[in-house]
């Protein structure tokens, strides 16, 4: 089993082991020799990397998608871990485990779908359910379905990432459209199944994750739109108007032209599939912040971009303090001494003088 992963990296420790090179960069210090800029990665996440001296001697010994060995000191600098690199080795495909890897869910590809085709079993239209029957049943895309991750970098970023990030849209759509009972939720689950789709051939996961010729030309939402209306011809006495409105849904699911849209949501289901598509996403990047966040200390994640802020790290805001020596409990005190009775006033002597003085006081009482 490779050691350590990233996850196992802490600060402050040099540390030495393979990892897949997921971005390069090489750069330029001020004195104009290069470094090394990287995202070093493997199943439980990735780190940044620098290697600011000797780069030239490796710079060309490697590309992105390799295995390298590095090793490196882990330093949290700008509140945010960076490994520091003083050796880097690439490795032979041959001496590692791919599954070290890739991240991948950790559900079970092959159940998911499973639960994917219950939710196509219940669908009531007809004409609908023929559609999804018809494209999941291609097992082209059904292997690619539950194989594509969500996105490259954002949320649901691995193995499985799709048709998980969906199967929480599907609950998500149950619920919202029993609490607005205007939707039609046919419409709408076919919509959550649907408006991904393209992504199975907009991204390439083969190494590392990033984007096919295809997906950079064309982006995921009209390639998703193309197999849909693909799969539609297949289906002649399918209603010219059910059609728009399912490929409206794919269409408009990012919500703002701006946000890569073609056209913004125009009925119900296309405006809550919008919302609950970025629900589920933003609070994926709200948990994967703070996990991936988990080696630096204070109760702020650094800056994420796809949240455009920082987050509160809410367990360990809300954790006990530790006590300090201020607040730790004092000493008792020992018991003041107590207090000496007053002394007791003297009995007269047995002189003579006292004997009359006693025999005077007698008489007068």
């Amino acid at each position: 089993m490779k050691s350590p992963y990233v996850s196992d990296l802490q600060p402050d420790e040099v540390a030495t082991g393979i990892f897949l090179v997921q971005h390069k960069d090489i750069r330029q210090k001020k004195s104009g020799e290069p470094f090394l800029s990287l995202i070093l990665g493997d199943r439980t996440g990735d780190v940044e990397a620098k290697m600011f001296d000797n780069a030239a001697e490796v710079m060309d010994t490697f590309d992105r998608g390799a295995f390298v060995r590095a090793k490196g000191l882990l330093q949290i600098f700008q509140n945010r871990p960076q490994f520091t690199l003083h050796k880097l080795l690439p490795v032979a495909d041959s001496e590692v485990d791919p599954s070290d890897f890739f991240p991948a869910s950790k559900r079970d590809r092959d159940e998911m779908f499973l639960e994917l085709r219950g939710w196509i079993a219940g669908v009531a239209n007809p004409h609908l359910k023929a559609l999804l029957d018809i494209i999941f049943g291609d097992p082209e895309i059904a292997l690619a379905y539950r194989t594509a991750p969500a996105a490259k970098t954002v949320h649901h970023a691995w193995l499985g990432g799709l048709i998980e990030h969906v199967l929480s849209l599907c609950h998500l759509a149950k619920f919202t459209a029993a609490h607005y009972p205007f939707i039609d939720f046919d419409l709408l689950l076919a919509g959550v199944l649907l408006h991904d789709i393209g992504k199975i051939r907009e991204l390439s996961y083969a190494r590392a994750f990033g984007y096919s010729t295809e997906g950079q030309l064309l982006g995921h939402i009209h390639i998703g739109a193309g197999i849909v209306q693909e799969k539609l011809r297949l289906l002649p006495d399918f209603p010219p108007k059910l059609r728009d409105l399912l490929l409206h849904l794919i269409l408009s699911h990012h919500g703002e032209l701006e946000f890569g849209s073609p056209k913004v949501p125009l009925f119900a289901e296309a405006m809550l599939l919008h919302h609950l598509d970025n629900l589920d996403s933003k609070m994926e990047c709200v948990r994967g912040g703070i996990e991936k966040d988990r080696q630096v200390e204070g109760e702020w994640t650094g800056y994420i971009s796809a949240l455009d802020r920082t987050i509160l790290k809410k367990e360990k805001y809300l954790a006990p303090e530790a006590p300090t020596a201020s607040s730790a409990p004092q000493t008792a005190a020992a018991p003041a001494e107590a207090k000496a009775p007053p002394p007791k006033r003297p009995e007269p002597s047995s002189s003579p003088f006292a004997a009359k003085l006693k025999d005077a006081l007698t008489q007068n009482s």
